[in-house]
């Protein structure tokens, strides 16, 4: 197993949803920091924004455990906007794809507020740079507040990767982990891709997760084997 005592993190952590840590650093700290403060939030509607792998699903979790959100697509707007209560009125959206219908959710987004519930929206970038048709709906969208995620540092990728590792019970050099972080694409999908490219290798070779092993196979995903 990983030794601990030789991967000493400053960082602050928090269940989410029951099956993992939520990991604090520099690049969320704000995001979570204003997820903390629901229900206190100044409007209906707010837009968690970040790249592919940014967090934006295990930040939207750790607010659906405190919140009671039901999770929708933009499929099922129309349905969930006739269940809409006093006791279902929280909701995460995700509009990574665009907005498909610019009138059902300005209903939705009305009839949440009605109710005074809230929606969490999920999206690569902010409402600004998005063109949206219906004025009503664009100066709502506009308006909300924004929640933006970056790329994890380098506190959050050791963080992530010793957890994955020690999630499947792999022994790893410490040396290992910090080399991974140098080169590895700076996301959390990264991260559990390579620890499971890593397990897959170390498990058919029978090899200890060394720095050579890892750099091997570094070299080898590179260059698409």
């Amino acid at each position: 197993m990983i030794d601990r005592r030789q991967l000493i993190l400053n960082l602050h952590h928090r269940p989410a949803f029951g099956r993992e840590d939520f990991f604090v650093s520099s690049c969320n700290e704000e995001a979570i920091a204003y997820i903390d403060r629901w229900p206190d939030w100044p409007g209906p509607l707010t837009w968690l924004c970040g790249p592919p792998g940014s967090g934006k699903s295990h930040l939207a979790a750790v607010w659906q455990e405190k919140s009671g959100a039901c999770h929708i697509k933009q499929s099922t707007v129309g349905e969930n906007l006739k269940k809409i209560s006093p006791d279902f009125c929280m909701f995460i959206l995700d509009l990574s794809e665009g907005i498909k219908n610019e009138i059902l959710l300005l209903n939705f987004y009305n009839v949440v507020a009605e109710y005074q519930g809230s929606i969490l929206v999920t999206a690569f970038s902010p409402p600004a740079r998005s063109k949206i048709l219906l004025p009503d709906l664009g100066s709502r969208l506009k308006s909300s507040p924004i929640i933006n995620l970056t790329r994890a540092d380098d506190d959050l990728l050791e963080a992530v990767l010793i957890k994955l590792f020690t999630d499947r019970q792999l022994k790893v050099q410490a040396e290992v982990i910090p080399y991974l972080v140098r080169r590895m694409d700076r996301s959390i999908a990264a991260a559990q891709e390579i620890v499971s490219l890593i397990d897959d290798v170390a498990l058919a070779e029978k090899k200890m997760i060394t720095v050579p092993l890892v750099s091997s196979i570094i070299k080898n995903s590179d260059s698409g084997v």
